[in-house]
């Protein structure tokens, strides 16, 4: 044979192709999505909320997270957010999002532009959520300090309906 491959030389690039093909079709096919009720405690102060995260998956490029039904993914004359990572794994659930301030003028007092970087990371098992926030400047720079700040909260998941 002149100028071509024996056409068995051509088996493993196929079958690493399959593979890959395979494994990216399964991420679309296994999206998943973990709804959770968490309590947030300050001082004498408690806050309850559905926080709704799902990974990416047909329809949806992208991981999502949502607070009270909001999508944490929005644009506004004030800033800008964005959900950048989603993991949903048998032991954990993570998100990491980027929250960045443009410069505001309140009750007189001049702020810059400012960023928070927060990633959340909850213990599927006992449902405790670790948030920690990386702040830069802006009015929470300001009032706060620049700096990593951590917090705890408390999640369970809502009970099963059983289809009786």
């Amino acid at each position: 044979m002149k100028n071509s491959q024996h056409p068995r030389s051509r088996g493993p690039q196929i079958r690493w192709l399959l593979l890959l093909l395979q494994c990216c079709i399964a991420s679309e096919l296994f999206a998943e999505t973990l709804i959770l009720t968490c309590t947030r405690f300050e001082r004498d102060f408690s806050e309850t909320y559905e926080l709704k995260i799902v990974t990416a998956g047909p329809g949806a490029p992208k991981g999502k997270v949502f607070l009270d039904s909001r999508d944490l993914d929005r644009t506004g004359a004030d800033g800008e957010q964005s959900v950048k990572n989603v993991l949903i794994s048998k032991q954990k659930a993570s998100y990491l999002v980027d929250t960045k301030f443009e410069p505001e003028m309140l009750e007189g007092i001049a702020y810059s532009a400012g960023s928070v970087m927060s990633m959340v990371m909850i213990d599927r098992e006992t449902g405790k959520l670790r948030k920690v926030d990386t702040i830069q400047g802006g009015i929470l720079g300001k009032n706060l300090g620049d700096g990593t700040r951590s917090y705890e909260e408390q999640c369970v998941a809502p009970p099963m309906i059983s289809a009786n």
